[in-house]
């Protein structure tokens, strides 16, 4: 009984805390339509010198899935304590993995970017496809054919991972 109610005392308190912070939204189902109307909304929005749209397809803290539409190639990015798990909706490119950052430069405290990859693994990817990142890999899509639709979720490890 006393592990129930420590249980119960600690959900709540979750759903209180999630309740209060408007950072922690939760969104756990999208459906095809609503990608379908997430995919039209970045084709009519985007700009032509803006390399991605995205969007929140769902978040359930600390996990965000987003809708990214990527019409010219963008910068090389870092992300130091999470991986990113890519899944091609549409469209196709050169994705590289690995190597250096040219140019590097710090975009925020886990996050780091730069204009290109030296180095990295060149790999051709399509409808259909799945890329695992692991955290603190270079990665940056070269060339993109047309635009390249993706669904992007990053992935938090734990610290002393």
């Amino acid at each position: 009984m006393r592990k129930f109610g420590i249980s119960l005392a600690l959900t709540l308190a979750a759903a209180v805390a999630m309740a209060q912070d408007p950072a922690m939204k939760m969104k756990t189902y999208a459906s095809s339509s609503d990608v379908a109307a997430m995919i039209a909304k970045a084709k009519a929005e985007r700009k032509p010198d803006q390399a991605v749209f995205a969007q929140p397809i769902v978040q359930l803290a600390p996990y965000n899935a987003s809708l990214e539409y990527r019409g010219t190639v963008g910068p090389a990015a870092v992300h130091e304590t999470e991986a990113e798990i890519f899944y091609v909706v549409d469209g196709s490119g050169t994705m590289v993995t690995g190597g250096k950052l040219v140019n590097e430069k710090r975009n925020n405290a886990a996050n780091l970017g730069g204009t290109g990859i030296e180095g990295g693994s060149s790999q051709m990817v399509s409808k259909g496809d799945f890329i695992i990142v692991p955290e603190k890999v270079p990665h940056w899509f070269s060339t993109i054919n047309g635009a390249l639709v993706l669904m992007s979720l990053h992935v938090p490890h734990p610290v002393g991972h």
